[in-house]
């Protein structure tokens, strides 16, 4: 019979290297979904950042929950925040030391690059108009396919903080998209 997460965590606070067996069954789709995100070229840091500060608050986890998933994606939602921060901070930086070649910040980059892989302009510009705590809420249900709890569990929210979040994002996102929903947009169109 295969381990629970649960299971495998707790394995791992005797023995690390049972660690990797939880990598190793969601790593994949933590990237993925990353990669959405912040681009393929530092998901994989990003990625590396999660499962680390997952390994070393990993025995805080509650064992009562046996799916890690909602755990994994609140941790990598946290670090994809820091990446950003860090990459609007050395933007900043650099628009300072070098004012002739100023550069956008990280994030409206990485909104043009979700326009320009088909998702359209005014879905990008829905998603850009979003506070980032509406946004992340809106693509861990949309992208990572997380229910309302899963999602709650994974921000460290109450399901009805969740709830009434994601129903401004989505009024909000509507409104940009013509009353088209952002949660029925077919998946070729956020790839």
């Amino acid at each position: 019979m295969t381990a629970t997460d649960a299971e495998l965590i707790r394995r791992s606070l005797r023995s690390a290297e049972d660690f990797a067996a939880l990598f190793d069954r969601h790593g994949d789709e933590i990237h993925r979904y990353v990669a959405r995100r912040i681009g393929p070229e530092y998901a994989e840091d990003v990625v590396a950042d999660t499962f680390l500060i997952a390994f070393r608050k990993r025995a805080a986890y509650d064992a009562g929950r046996d799916d890690a998933r909602p755990w994994l994606y609140g941790i990598a939602t946290y670090a994809i925040r820091d990446h950003l921060r860090g990459e609007r901070r050395r933007a900043g930086l650099l628009a300072r030391v070098l004012p002739s070649r100023a550069q956008e910040p990280f994030d409206e980059r990485s909104l043009a690059r979700v326009a320009a892989a088909g998702l359209g302009p005014r879905l990008a510009a829905a998603l850009r108009r979003l506070s980032p705590a509406e946004r992340d809420l809106l693509l861990l249900i949309a992208w990572a396919d997380l229910s309302y709890e899963e999602a709650a569990a994974a921000l460290g929210l109450p399901v009805g903080t969740v709830r009434s979040r994601l129903h401004r994002a989505r009024r909000k996102a509507r409104r940009e998209l013509g009353d088209t929903d952002p949660l029925t947009i077919g998946e070729e169109s956020w790839a």
